[in-house]
């Protein structure tokens, strides 16, 4: 059995911190993780959205280029090349990220690890004693009760990222981080957007005035939502999807983004 002064399972955005702050701190760590170094962040979630918000950006550059004497055509978004961008931007980071896990000297171990006994894991046949152990196996996407996610027409955050192509249209369930994040970036690379957000405000985890602000900047760039209904269900069609809010009102999509949080 190898013994560790610090034991992780996890290595997202907290566990690889809390492992490179234990080796700073002169432990001896083990990284554990099933999936991937650097975790949601990095591979699933904000690094890979960025890279989206950036390229979506500079669609939007070439747009208004004009009102700066610029004279440009926009000819059409590449989903393809965009998504080689974001690879590259997500491969840069994690190559990073491996180096410094390695300098640091910790130990990563791949694989899924389980609690065997008081201070014990155990990853496959591998044995692992620590006197401190770190949980941070961090969170998945959620959706609402009796609604499936079916990765085509009703999709989550993570299958939002593999897209080849910019849908036509999209609702996108939630108006939180994640609803207004991928709700800017299909909008900058052409689709129309409606989101639908069952509290008063878009972002309404944030203070009000950032929720106003963001509603002004999202009707001047065209982003249509709906707030303070209650969404209730969606039909699944062969054109597309067609969600139902409690009102009675009914918007169609060529899909649905459901973005309603995350859960752990």
């Amino acid at each position: 059995m190898a013994s560790y002064d610090l034991v992780i399972l996890g290595a997202g955005s907290g566990g690889y911190a809390a492992a490179l702050r234990g080796s700073q701190l002169g432990l001896k760590v083990a990284l554990i993780e099933r999936d991937v170094l650097g975790g949601t962040c990095l591979h699933r979630g904000c690094i890979p959205t960025k890279a989206l918000l950036h390229a979506g950006e500079i669609a939007d550059n070439v747009r208004e280029s004009a009102s700066f004497g610029v004279k440009s055509n926009l000819l059409g978004i590449d989903m393809p090349e965009v998504n080689k961008y974001k690879d590259g931007v997500v491969g840069r980071l994690y190559k990073g990220l491996q180096g410094l896990v390695k300098h640091r000297g910790v130990d990563y171990v791949t694989g899924e690890g389980k609690f065997v006994g008081p201070n014990k894991v155990k990853v496959g046949d591998q044995e692992f004693f620590g006197n401190y152990i770190v949980l941070a196996t961090g969170s998945f996407p959620k959706s609402l009760p009796g609604l499936e996610i079916d990765g085509t027409q009703v999709i989550n955050s993570e299958h939002a990222l593999k897209l080849d192509k910019v849908p036509a249209s999209v609702i996108i369930l939630g108006g939180g981080v994640i609803g207004v994040e991928f709700a800017s970036v299909w909008k900058s690379l052409g689709a129309e957007v409606t989101i639908i957000e069952g509290l008063p405000r878009l972002v309404p985890a944030e203070d009000e005035a950032v929720s106003k602000a963001m509603e002004r900047a999202f009707k001047k760039r065209g982003i249509n939502f709906s707030t303070g209904v209650r969404f209730v269900g969606v039909d699944r069609t062969k054109h597309g999807v067609v969600a139902k809010l409690e009102d009675g009102q009914t918007f169609a999509a060529d899909l649905m983004l459901v973005a309603v949080g995350r859960g752990s």
